[in-house]
């Protein structure tokens, strides 16, 4: 005798043939090699920031120590555009691939706090990484911002009345909050969990000496970012919101600004090099 499937069948083996669609995605070898360049990619910016945070440190650069410099001077290098389109091709599907982590997370991890937990956070990285994918293609297309003047224009738009200050002052907290998770991420070694590496080989020291310096690093730079947007609202004035090109220079004019901001531009190096170990040892 022949059934009509009911609706909630129907929908349920829609999903389920969805969920075999993602995970077949997700999981194929060329698909999980190219999402992998994205951590290089993400390595690689960061390794160049803090190449010149370091020269801003000394004294000796005047260019943005953030992604719009750094992307620039890539650019600016033989074979540069190539491998801003390579990169940003990476980085979208290591996007990709965060959001299918989401998706599947949502699925089937248990009910509770953790599958909530888990959704959050793989769509956070989704976030950042689906942000930078797009500064990254936009720079290899031949164009480009100043991430720093952007910052402060949108700041701007803000600040003409208490609301829009008020929405400045907990962009400034929630940036803080991130920067903090960041030191005590770092601190307490819980990036460690985000790679599988063989025990008792140098790698894995090179994991905890990149992970703890340059975690702890970033969340600094973080922190400054944070307090900026705090200050600029309390101030009202939105040149003062300048991202982390701005955050990083005002750490060098700080009485023995220059020795602070040459170890974080240090441990942003080294965060660098640990993002570049992660795809290799990152489980996918």
């Amino acid at each position: 005798m022949n059934t009509v499937p009911r609706p909630q069948e129907g929908a349920r083996a829609a999903a389920d043939a969805a969920d075999t669609a993602v995970e077949d995605v997700a999981e194929h070898p060329v698909f999980e090699a190219v999402a992998r360049g994205g951590f290089v990619m993400s390595g690689l910016v960061h390794v160049l920031i803090g190449a010149i945070a370091l020269r801003i440190a000394t004294g000796g650069s005047s260019q943005e120590a953030d992604q719009s410099g750094a992307l620039r001077a890539v650019a600016a290098a033989p074979g540069g555009e190539v491998l801003l389109w390579i990169g940003g091709i990476a980085m979208v599907a290591l996007t990709l691939w965060h959001l299918a982590e989401a998706w599947i997370g949502a699925r089937w991890k248990e009910q509770g706090r953790d599958r909530l937990k888990h959704v959050a956070r793989t769509l956070g990285k989704a976030v950042v990484y689906g942000a930078l994918a797009g500064t990254v293609l936009r720079f290899a297309a031949g164009g480009g911002s100043d991430s720093g003047e952007q910052t402060s224009q949108l700041t701007a738009g803000l600040m003409g009345n208490a609301a829009g200050r008020a929405a400045i002052i907990a962009l400034g907290l929630v940036v803080i909050s991130i920067g903090l998770f960041h030191v005590y991420r770092g601190a307490s070694r819980g990036f460690e969990d985000q790679l599988r590496v063989p025990p008792g080989r140098t790698v894995a020291r090179t994991v905890v000496v990149t992970g703890v310096a340059g975690y702890i690093a970033k969340g600094i730079a973080l922190l400054g970012v944070g307090m900026m947007f705090g200050w600029a609202a309390l101030g009202a004035d939105p040149e003062k919101a300048t991202g982390l090109d701005g955050a990083l220079k005002t750490m060098a004019e700080l009485p023995a600004g220059g020795i602070v901001l040459a170890v974080v531009a240090a441990g942003l190096i080294l965060f660098g090099i640990y993002s570049v170990l992660r795809a290799r040892y990152a489980p996918m």
